[in-house]
C-alpha cells in the first residue's frame, strides 16, 4: 500500500499543480530510475484517470540511470545528435508534463565527456524552446517534482525515512489540505510580486555577491506550487545586456553529475567573462559554451520556503531555501519578459542570512534572508 503521503502529493500535483481536465494527454517521465519512480508514477496514473485524463508514463533514455550512462558512454555523435521523436511529441502535442526527478546515483555520469551531454542538449534546444513558448503561454501544464530515493537521501546526508519525511513536509503533502496551504504560500508571494511590479533597478550586495541588473519592463513571478514542488520562491529574468559584477556560489552548482565547487562567475554588460572553479573547471568551462545564451542570465530568484534549511544537493529543493538568492545561466522563462534562449538553465545559489542585501530602485527590499516591504 502506498504512503499516505504520496498519494497526497499525486492528487496535489494533478489536481493543483497541473490542474488535469477531461481529455487531456498527460505525460508523466522520470530523470533517474525508473524503478524509483514506478510508485510515485502508479499514484499519478490513478488520479490523472480519475480527472479524466490520458496517462502515458513515458520513458526518455538520456534521462534515466538505467539507460542514460549507456547512450554517453557508447552512442556515436549521429546518435546524440537526433532528437527524441517521444520528447518531440511531448512538446508540440501534450496538455501536461509531470517530471519526476527519481535518482539512485546522482554520480552515475561523474567520467562522461561534458561536451556528449551537451551534443544531446544542443539535439533538442529546438524542442526546448518550443516546450517553453507553449508552457509559458498556458498551452502545456508541467510540474517538476522530486520523490524520495536513497540516492537522494544518501547526497542530503539523511536516512531515507529522515528524507521521506523532508520530502513530504517541503511539499505540504503531510498537511490536511496541502492546497490550502499552497494557496496560502501564493498569496502571501504575491504580495512581494506586486511591490516589485514596475520597478527598474536591482542591485545584490553580500559577502559572496555583488551584482546589478536591471529589471525595466520584466515582471517577478510567484512560485506557489504550480511549476515545481516543493515550490517556495519569486524570480524574474534580468535585462540581457544589463548584468554586471560577481556572484560567488556559496554551495556547489551540480550538473550532469559533476559537482563544480566554489564557482565564481564575473559578469560585464550581461555576459559572463570570467568562470573558475575549485573542480570540474572543464565542466563549467563546456557548460558555458554550450550556445550563445549560456554565458547569459536567464533567471534571478530568491527564495522563500522556510520548510528547507539544509542543502541537499538538488537544485529542486535547495534554490527554494529560505534566505539565499540564485541565479540562472541560460534559458530564461518567456513570462517574466526574458529573450534568453539556451540548450542549458543552470543554478548558482548564495547565502544571504549574512548581512545580504537586496536594494530596488534605491530602497532596501531584502536584508539578511528577510523581506522588508
Amino acid at each position: 500500500m502506498a504512503d499516505q503521503r504520496l498519494e497526497n502529493l499525486a492528487r496535489l500535483l494533478v489536481q493543483y499543480s497541473i490542474d488535469v481536465k477531461p481529455g487531456d494527454r498527460v505525460a508523466i517521465r522520470c530523470y533517474g530510475s525508473l524503478a524509483a519512480a514506478l510508485p510515485a508514477q502508479a499514484c499519478i496514473l490513478k488520479e490523472v484517470l480519475r480527472a479524466g485524463g490520458h496517462p502515458y508514463p513515458v520513458v526518455l533514455p538520456g534521462l534515466t540511470d538505467e539507460f542514460d550512462y549507456v547512450l554517453f558512454s557508447e552512442g556515436q555523435d549521429a546518435q546524440l545528435s537526433r532528437p527524441n521523436p517521444f520528447y518531440e511529441m511531448i512538446a508540440k502535442d501534450f496538455e501536461c508534463d509531470i517530471y519526476l526527478l527519481s535518482e539512485t546515483n546522482t554520480r552515475r555520469l561523474s567520467n562522461v565527456d561534458s561536451s556528449r551531454e551537451a551534443m544531446l542538449r544542443r539535439a533538442h534546444s529546438d524542442l526546448f524552446k518550443l516546450w517553453m513558448e507553449r508552457a509559458s503561454k498556458g498551452s502545456l501544464r508541467w510540474v517538476i517534482c522530486a520523490v524520495p530515493t536513497l540516492g537522494y537521501a544518501q547526497d542530503a546526508e539523511m536516512s531515507i525515512a529522515e528524507f521521506e519525511d523532508f520530502v513530504y513536509s517541503t511539499t505540504r503533502a503531510d498537511a490536511k489540505d496541502p492546497v490550502a496551504e499552497w494557496k496560502a504560500i501564493g498569496a502571501s508571494q504575491q504580495r512581494l510580486v506586486d511591490w516589485l511590479a514596475g520597478k527598474k533597478a536591482v542591485t545584490v550586495k553580500g559577502s559572496n555577491v555583488d551584482l546589478s541588473f536591471s529589471i525595466d519592463g520584466r515582471s517577478f513571478v510567484s512560485c506557489d506550487g504550480r511549476l515545481n514542488m516543493p515550490d517556495g520562491e519569486i524570480f524574474t529574468g534580468p535585462v540581457e545586456d544589463s548584468v554586471n559584477g560577481w556572484l560567488h556560489s556559496t554551495y556547489p552548482a551540480i550538473a550532469g553529475g559533476k559537482e563544480v565547487r566554489d564557482p565564481l562567475l564575473r559578469f560585464e554588460n550581461g555576459v559572463v567573462v570570467h568562470a573558475e572553479a575549485k573542480s570540474h573547471q572543464e565542466h563549467l568551462t563546456q557548460m558555458i559554451d554550450t550556445d550563445a545564451g549560456a554565458r547569459r542570465l536567464g533567471e534571478f530568484g530568491i527564495g522563500t520556503n522556510e520548510m528547507i534549511t539544509t542543502f541537499t544537493k538538488n537544485m529542486l529543493f535547495d534554490e527554494k531555501i529560505g534566505g539565499t538568492i540564485h541565479i540562472a545561466l541560460g534559458h530564461g522563462y518567456a513570462e517574466t519578459g526574458s529573450h534568453n534562449e539556451s540548450a542549458i538553465h543552470w543554478d548558482f545559489l548564495c547565502d544571504m542570512k549574512d548581512g545580504g542585501q537586496i536594494i530596488v530602485d534605491g530602497e532596501l527590499f531584502y536584508d539578511s534572508g528577510g523581506f522588508l516591504v
